[in-house]
């Protein structure tokens, strides 16, 4: 997977895996915590996640300049990942009250500011050698996978541990309980009755003092969050322990800058064609991002709200990290079977398919008839298909451009988004006929869609994110003129920064809204994107092209 690139990308690609683990084991659970924790409604908690989104990549405009001023890349990332790690800190403390919180969440986004953009920059810097020139959008797409492996096991890490937690204290998870515990709080008794009833279910006993009750559950439900955010940095001691030992494997500009080794400038007029067309890009996708973004908000909410709490075994086998790795392996074991190549190798792909589908079999024969499903862990399928269709996008463009038929960056982009819109139809189809979040005042709909709506929309949305965001960072990476690298790649997370911030605007439609005008914004946001990416691709490439 790695033949022919320099080692450094394997370096880059292990200290990102083991941030974005921890990254997305706190934001599978970001929105759910200050629901839990604090009582917030949905357009507070939709607020504070957006903003902490915005500033996630605003702030790597920030990081790009101090490391585009020193030309000290490596230094500027150590120092992010050491920030990420002490406001992990903060928010695994139990007890913590908001104002906490929210510094814990800025001292993340700031030290992902300086740790994001310039890791990827120092990446694009290692293919600027001819040698490897050839190989950027490949090495991006790699890099991108990497990100992804650390993201598939986090929502399992952040529901496993609250689980366990809540389970040490003689209770169980529910969805419904937090919002109806606190409804208990601030003397709603409107849902009363649901709420004893699901008190009794996740205790297993009848409770008489539902005040006692609720008290405990809330308490708990909020450490067991504590407990997945200390999760999270560990996993940034990790990327640290992997940085610090081998960095020497990554460029260095400021050395080669000292040593007359730099790349020569260009022109003020090919640098100022070259920004214009990077500065298009990036108010075109914004509103992709503003979109794709959703997972954690209000496509969490329509999981938890609208999606059935539980499956059969065989639909179970897909929401079990187990069963996912076990059926990768299968297919995996089949493609080398039936690839050209050694006997021996063949036959060791048909091994593992079998032992793959036994396990599966043995594994589905653990399961009860009606297995729990929890929001958070449709979050898991988003990272797992980019592992999984990563180098099925890398061929399918590999044997493109053996035929010279490879679409251009911004055409590839402008296919995301298209894509991007389809995976939304799919979300607005399901949601046809569901009560509005206003309707069922702050309740779980009676009314629940199959899960496969909400797995169709994510491997949709993953193929979209294929075609645009590794493409969108080897473009930026290849663009960029030499003296603004980490800046413009800090561009293209403010672009990031922007949609996210735009993220509020799914919250708010969410409590006002029919859930199928909320995607039905996005399928249009999405279309009116593409349509203007496609229609400037030539532009683009004459101001790419510039020398």
């Amino acid at each position: 997977m790695f033949k022919g690139h320099p080692r450094g990308l394997i370096v880059a690609f292990f200290a990102n895996m083991g941030e974005r683990f921890g990254f997305y084991t706190m934001m599978a659970i970001l929105v759910l915590f200050l629901q839990a924790k604090f009582g917030l409604d949905s357009d507070k908690s939709g607020l504070i996640y957006s903003v902490f989104y915005f500033l996630i990549y605003a702030l790597a405009l920030v990081g790009g300049f101090i490391a585009d001023r020193t030309r000290k890349y490596k230094h500027v990332i150590l120092a992010g990942i050491v920030t990420m790690f002490l406001g992990y800190v903060l928010m695994a403390i139990p007890g913590m009250g908001l104002p906490v919180a929210l510094v814990g969440l800025f001292a993340i986004a700031f030290g992902n500011g300086m740790f994001k953009g310039n890791l990827q920059a120092v990446v694009g810097q290692m293919y600027d050698d001819p040698k490897y020139g050839h190989l950027r959008d490949s090495a991006f797409s790699l890099f991108y996978m990497g990100i992804n492996i650390g993201a598939v096991f986090a929502p399992n890490a952040a529901r496993g541990i609250r689980t366990w937690y809540l389970g040490q204290h003689g209770l169980k998870y529910d969805a419904d309980l937090p919002a109806l515990c606190h409804q208990f709080v601030t003397g709603n008794t409107a849902n009363n009755d649901k709420l004893q009833e699901l008190a009794n279910a996740v205790t297993g006993t009848q409770v008489t003092d539902l005040t006692a009750f609720v008290t405990k559950y809330l308490d708990t439900f909020s450490v067991g969050y504590n407990l997945a955010f200390a999760i999270a940095a560990a996993a940034m001691l990790v990327s640290l322990a992997t940085f610090v030992i081998f960095k020497k494997m990554l460029p260095d500009p400021g050395v080669k800058q000292e040593k007359g080794e730099a790349q020569e400038a260009m022109p003020w007029e090919v640098e100022k064609k070259r920004l214009m067309a990077l500065g298009f890009v990036f108010l075109v996708v914004i509103f992709f991002w503003m979109s794709f973004h959703q997972n954690g908000l209000t496509m969490t909410f329509f999981a938890r709200d609208y999606t059935a709490k539980s499956v059969d075994p065989l639909s179970y086998l897909v929401f079990d990290i187990r069963g996912l790795l076990l059926i990768a392996a299968s297919i995996g074991g089949l493609i080398f079977a039936i690839k050209k190549g050694s006997v021996l190798r063949r036959l060791a792909g048909v091994g593992v398919t079998i032992v793959g589908l036994v396990l599966l079999w043995l594994l589905y024969g653990t399961y009860p008839e009606q297995n729990l499903l929890e929001p958070e862990i449709f979050q898991q399928f988003n990272p797992y298909f980019v592992v999984f269709l990563t180098p099925v996008v890398v061929g399918l463009f590999g044997w493109l451009r053996a035929r010279g038929r490879e679409p251009s960056t911004p055409k590839k982009i402008g296919i995301g988004m298209l894509l991007a819109a389809v995976g939304f139809t799919l979300l607005m189809v399901a949601s046809f006929g569901l009560p509005s979040p206003a309707e069922l005042g702050g309740g779980p709909s009676p009314d629940r869609v199959s899960p496969n709506w909400l797995i169709s929309t994510y491997f949709t949305l993953t193929v979209a994110e294929l075609f645009l965001s590794p493409m969108g960072l080897s473009f930026v990476s290849r663009v960029a003129p030499p003296r603004f690298q980490g800046l413009m790649q800090g561009g293209w997370l403010g672009a990031t920064a922007i949609g996210n911030q735009l993220l509020v605007v799914g919250s708010l439609m969410w409590a006002r809204f029919n859930v199928w005008t909320v995607w039905a914004v996005f399928v249009v946001c999405c279309l009116i994107s593409a349509a203007v990416i496609f229609g400037m691709s030539g532009w683009l490439k004459k101001m790419t092209e510039a020398k």
